[in-house]
């Protein structure tokens, strides 16, 4: 479970967001939306301790980021795979190397166990066929769904991505989302997704933050979100690309 109590973080004089209370509990996928600039990826970068916030604390199954070693703090991290939001792939291996570069650098595993565990993520994000090529020859739906594979590797309980579906055509966007529902079900994992694709957010989540006026404005499941009231909530909404 992963518990946000009190959160704020500001960027020199300027705030980013303050009181943030949120708690997300194991097997339930959240979408965290708001406007471009709202400070969404910078509290899903407070989630694995990429950031530290100004005061409040982010509990992972009970442990708070604060207290942690640098060399506990790797060891949590490790239960993290995130989608960035261009794939951030390495230009100089192949999509094969970039999946299997987790393994080898986190784990002992034989060159078979290896090969296999990578074929077998390649295989989830149906690629299993491209692991010889080089980043330049994938399209960007295909970045994505190589940098899905990598962030799955190691077998994580929580997936965080960041605006999965930026950059992608509708088709594309589709099969994008279709794979989060597919890791969240078949995988056992707890996603968080940052998106102001609505689109995106009514297909795959469960539950909606909605991040505005440097505060988290509203929270609640889908449905609920479909019949809320809130006027801030409803103006994002209704200027998406997808009308509710």
């Amino acid at each position: 479970m992963l518990e946000i109590k009190d959160l704020k973080k500001s960027f020199g004089d300027t705030l980013v967001w303050d009181n943030v209370n949120l708690t997300i509990n194991d097997g339930t996928t959240l979408a965290i939306i708001g406007k471009s600039g709202s400070g969404k990826s910078v509290l899903m970068k407070h989630l694995n301790g990429l950031m530290y916030p100004d005061s409040g604390n982010v509990l992972i199954d009970g442990r708070n980021l604060n207290d942690l070693t640098y060399v506990d703090l790797r060891i949590v991290r490790q239960k993290f795979g995130v989608l960035f939001q261009g794939g951030a792939l390495f230009d100089s291996i192949s999509a094969f190397e970039n999946v299997a570069f987790p393994l080898r650098y986190f784990t002992r595993k034989t060159e078979k166990e290896i090969r296999d565990r990578v074929m077998s993520c390649l295989e989830m994000v149906n690629l299993e066929n491209i692991g010889d090529k080089g980043t330049s020859e994938l399209s960007g739906g295909m970045k994505k769904r190589v940098g899905l594979a990598r962030a799955i590797v190691l077998e994580p309980e929580y997936l965080l991505y960041d605006e999965p579906t930026s950059g992608l055509d509708p088709e594309t966007s589709d099969e994008i989302n279709d794979l989060i529902i597919h890791m969240s079900k078949n995988l056992s994992i707890t996603s968080v997704v940052i998106s102001h694709d609505m689109h995106s957010v009514l297909r795959v989540a469960e539950f909606a933050a909605f991040i505005d006026e440097q505060k988290l404005s509203w929270y609640g499941t889908i449905d609920e979100l479909k019949k809320s009231d809130n006027k801030r909530l409803m103006e994002f909404t209704r200027a998406s690309e997808y009308q509710i």
